[in-house]
């Protein structure tokens, strides 16, 4: 199955393709400092001509953490909003994973740090590729949607974890 991740942001998007275990893509999108209208803009372009290109079958965003300041968070609510409708227009399925739930399928506990997350990232994904923090971080999504989809194919019929 392929899936696409994102780890959505104002400022740079993250953005990754996983077929089971195996790396296809990734990007770490730099939208600059211009009006944030324009940044949607090109969140919603660049992601609907990735899924044209490679056709994933599901996709896995993470959901907006509480942050200090609203102000960021609100913006980091609509890089995510861009970014779905791309997925939701693109008729890829959307999957949401919050940090913590990303961290725990990862590395085995919610509380891990951004460089043990990367780390596992790319032991599993078995790559030197270095395509940027933000692109590594979309991976880990991604992975996490493939980790949970696997363990729900191995439950019982009728349970599922999420």
């Amino acid at each position: 199955m392929r899936i696409l991740g994102i780890d959505p942001g104002s400022r740079i998007t993250g953005i990754g393709i996983i077929d089971g275990e195996n790396m296809i893509y990734a990007e770490s999108l730099r939208l600059g400092g211009g009006p944030m209208p324009e940044r949607l803009g090109q969140i919603y372009t660049r992601l609907s001509r990735i899924i044209a290109e490679f056709r994933p079958d599901e996709s896995a965003v993470e959901t907006v953490f509480m942050n200090k300041n609203p102000q960021s968070a609100l913006k980091l609510g609509q890089a995510r909003g861009a970014a779905i409708c791309a997925l939701v227009c693109g008729g890829v399925a959307v999957h949401e994973y919050a940090p913590r739930e990303i961290k725990q399928a990862l590395v085995g506990r919610g509380g891990a740090g951004k460089e043990q997350v990367q780390h596992m990232t790319r032991v599993i994904l078995k790559t030197k590729e270095n395509p940027g923090e933000d692109a590594f971080d979309a991976l880990a999504v991604a992975l996490c949607h493939h980790h949970t989809q696997q363990t729900n194919a191995r439950l019982p019929a009728g349970v599922v974890l999420r």
